[in-house]
């Protein structure tokens, strides 16, 4: 796949960049700038980040960074499967329990719910940090919901990482996620609370709690170009300028009454006519 000449491979982290050594030198370089197209297209372009990734795959299956870096494209295009077959392969290599948390939410990607709480109460959670532990309560919560227990989700989030008035890099996303566990229970005064306490956390746009919070306000955004566009295709008008020379005979006028040029008047000037036509579709 194309690879635009500024990326080098040199943006990867150092550890990446470790870990890769074990190839040969060319080798190391090709893996590097296919994992760099990965970080650069995941969020806007999924499919195409899941195509650089199948490709430094087939270069280096045996580095955990690209078996993790496969996993997440995979992830990203909803391919539950293979991600969480990508993010096993790394652990076994690693032996470390950072993905633990998305591994689960693989599970509630695949439809089993029960694996995804059981994972939820493993002791590998306890060896997680506290980032991985608030993103564990996340996906236990989300699990929750997907069986129906709103109640249970709610109890889940209810957490001193909650509670706390510090802003951490997982504040807004933990309170979006309480605040719409709450507005699915049919609890909107509390939900209205915790969205914007989200608003407030959410510094770098990472969810869209300012949208929620708008609605349940009852502010409604319309864009103004879409209301001109639908007011055209309603009405459309033609509007068809004509320019009539006062001056000129038609052919039913006989050319025996054209007066000389004597007696023919100083000529006028013509006259620009607008015809409008309004048609409704």
């Amino acid at each position: 796949m194309p690879i635009p000449e500024d990326v080098t491979g040199d943006e990867v982290d150092k550890d990446v960049r470790q870990e890769l050594q074990s190839l040969p030198k060319t080798l190391a370089e090709d893996v590097a700038r296919n994992l760099v197209m990965v970080a650069r297209l995941i969020d806007e372009d999924p499919e195409g980040a899941y195509g650089y990734s199948r490709v430094a795959l087939r270069l280096a299956s045996r580095v955990a960074a690209v078996r993790e870096a496969a996993g997440f494209a995979a992830y990203a295009t909803q391919k539950y499967s293979e991600a969480l077959a990508e993010f096993r392969a790394a652990r076994r290599m690693t032996g470390n329990t950072e993905l633990w948390p998305v591994m689960a939410d693989c599970e509630r990607g695949l439809g089993r719910p029960e694996k995804a709480l059981d994972m939820a109460g493993a002791p590998e959670v306890q060896k997680l940090d506290k980032a991985g532990q608030v993103e564990m309560r996340l996906v236990a919560a989300g699990a929750r919901r997907d069986m129906d227990q709103l109640d249970a989700a709610i109890v889940t989030l209810q957490s001193a990482e909650l509670a706390s008035n510090s802003i951490q890099p997982w504040t807004a996303r933990l309170r979006y996620a309480y605040a719409d566990a709450l507005l699915a229970a049919g609890r909107e005064t509390e939900a209205r609370e915790w969205f914007g306490k989200a608003v407030e956390a959410d510094r770098d746009g990472s969810t869209d709690a300012s949208d929620r919070l708008a609605e349940l306000d009852g502010v409604e955004f319309v864009d103004a170009m879409d209301e001109d566009d639908a007011e055209t295709e309603t009405e459309t008008e033609t509007v068809v300028t004509v320019v009539v020379d006062e001056n000129t005979t038609t052919d039913d006028e006989s050319d025996d009454d054209e007066p000389s040029d004597e007696d023919a008047p100083e000529a006028d000037e013509p006259k620009i006519v607008q015809i409008k036509d309004s048609t409704e579709d």
